[in-house]
């Protein structure tokens, strides 16, 4: 079965900034998490991987299309960005004639559906619409061209915990309906992603850092925190975003290194936000 998404040696460069090589994929049937701090280049990435960034070096293979562009594939890949792309004055019901045109497969029975199990009415003006009630409008036309391949950009950024487990939800709805989808999520919350995602690509000042099962990267790491005095200098080479402070040190390691610190020290399971978090504060992964 091919990748819904290869994407190798992407390079984009800018004045003060630059994608290196970046390269990962998404297996068919599984959601891909992209975390990174503001600025690591995940936006870049994703316009690149869209065409929308203009030429960009490197290969992208979509869906099993190499060389292909997302308007090539506009029907199989449905986008959903930070911020909706619809003008403002449009009510929900012209959102549907203008885009619909554009997707052979258009459903507008599953586009009625959607707009009923969101709430959102379809005489209201775009500008109308909250933050929340506008992705899932986006999310709504995203699932209604019989699209394989969703990218989504921050979508859950603003929303509340409810509308955050709907949108979850219906993402692995999307996934367990056909094993030849695949999603692409880019998002901060990574609580949601500990929730839903397969795998995990960390991108980190331009260049991927991490790729691969979010289990393994998580299984990887555990927090480790002591009072003062508990470890020496060689003792804090093994610790990451290592932090000191009056009542002792807290910091992340790898777990295979458990054993090269005392036992008298509490080891907890790392969440993903921390993993990230301390491999950023300590510059790198370790290999």
């Amino acid at each position: 079965m091919a990748d819904s998404l290869e994407v190798k040696n992407l390079g984009k460069r800018y004045a003060r900034f630059s994608l290196k090589d970046v390269s990962f994929s998404i297996p068919s049937g599984y959601i891909m998490g992209f975390v990174g701090p503001n600025g690591s280049g995940k936006t870049t990435t994703i316009k690149s991987i869209l065409g929308f960034a203009g030429d960009a070096p490197g290969v992208v293979n979509l869906l099993g299309h190499d060389g292909e562009t997302a308007t090539d594939l506009f029907d199989d890949i449905g986008v959903v960005m930070d911020e909706p792309l619809y003008v403002d004055e449009w009510r929900v019901s012209t959102v549907e004639k203008a885009v619909s045109p554009f997707y052979g497969r258009w459903d507008k029975a599953a586009f009625d559906g959607l707009l009923k199990t969101f709430g959102i009415d379809r005489k209201k003006k775009v500008k109308e619409l909250s933050r929340g009630m506008k992705v899932k409008l986006s999310m709504a036309v995203a699932l209604s061209h019989g699209a394989r391949l969703l990218v989504l950009d921050e979508p859950t950024s603003g929303l509340d915990p409810v509308a955050r487990d709907e949108l979850c939800g219906l993402l692995l709805d999307f996934i367990a309906g056909d094993e030849n989808r695949g999603v692409l999520f880019s998002t901060h919350i990574t609580a949601d992603l500990e929730r839903i995602a397969d795998y995990i690509t960390f991108i980190l000042d331009g260049r991927v850092v991490y790729t691969g099962g979010k289990e393994e990267l998580m299984e990887k790491y555990v927090m480790v925190k002591g009072g003062p005095g508990e470890i020496d200098d060689g003792h804090k080479g093994l610790i990451i975003g290592l932090r000191e402070h009056g009542t002792g040190f807290e910091g992340m390691i790898e777990t295979a290194d458990i054993g090269k610190l005392p036992k008298t020290l509490l080891f907890e399971r790392a969440s993903l936000d921390e993993i990230i978090i301390h491999i950023n504060n300590g510059e790198k992964l370790h290999d």
